[in-house]
């Protein structure tokens, strides 16, 4: 059995935008609960079937994508460099997410550029990546398709090709949808997440969630509250 460890950023599991998303994904993943009833009028087996990659993921950002620990690293030591880094870095203001499609995935984005997260996404990268065990040939083939040269770059010096300039901060909410699809799921997810998104959001916590077996949903973990002044 293989564990994966990503390091997330997910709201307080006790927010607004947290309980709405869960209810919307029909998982809440820091507590195990599911959900039944329709959404914004939305069948629940038919949301299910558009959110299954999503679900099983958990609703957040992804900074430290999924990965196996090297074989001189564990759980326990990661925790610790996670409280450690969460120590010395301060949390970052989002300001309002927005709904938007990215390539048919609805998800929220923000509105605007924000240069002090992009750093801070880069620092988590560089940071926890001596965690990280070395790619599978298997994976490795599996997750280049499609890449630009540069992506593909960065799939070899870190697993996962969105980082650094190709890092664009989403928190997703459904899975590829087809066109007709798009425009009525998109208007029930602006009605169920129109109220959480008048709330400013702030980056103020790394989220370590776990996938226990391949294929098994992730779980959040543990929470690390930003405390630091850089």
């Amino acid at each position: 059995m293989t564990e994966r460890f990503a390091i997330y950023f997910a709201p307080a599991a006790t927010s607004n935008l947290w309980e709405r998303a869960a209810t919307w994904l029909g998982r809440d993943a820091a507590d195990g609960d599911l959900f039944d009833g329709p959404v914004a009028g939305i069948d629940r087996d038919r949301l299910l079937n558009l959110t299954q990659s999503a679900n099983r993921y958990g609703f957040h950002a992804t900074l430290k994508a999924p990965m196996a620990l090297a074989e001189d690293s564990d759980e326990a030591l990661l925790r610790a460099a996670l409280t450690n880094f969460a120590a010395r870095h301060r949390p970052i203001a989002l300001g309002r997410l927005k709904l938007a499609s990215l390539h048919g995935f609805l998800a929220l984005v923000l509105d605007g550029d924000n240069e002090a997260l992009q750093d801070f996404a880069a620092h988590v990268v560089e940071d926890f990546d001596p965690f990280r065990a070395p790619m599978t040939v298997k994976d490795r083939a599996a997750r280049a398709r499609g890449l630009s040269e540069r992506q593909l770059e960065l799939l070899d010096a870190y697993g996962y090709p969105y980082v650094f300039e190709e890092f664009r901060f989403h928190m997703t909410l459904t899975d590829r949808l087809s066109d007709d699809d798009a425009a009525e799921i998109a208007a029930a997810a602006a009605t169920w997440f129109g109220p959480a998104l008048e709330e400013p959001v702030v980056l103020d916590r790394l989220s370590l969630f776990v996938e226990t077996e391949a294929g098994k949903p992730f779980r959040r973990a543990g929470d690390f509250k930003l405390e630091g002044v850089i």
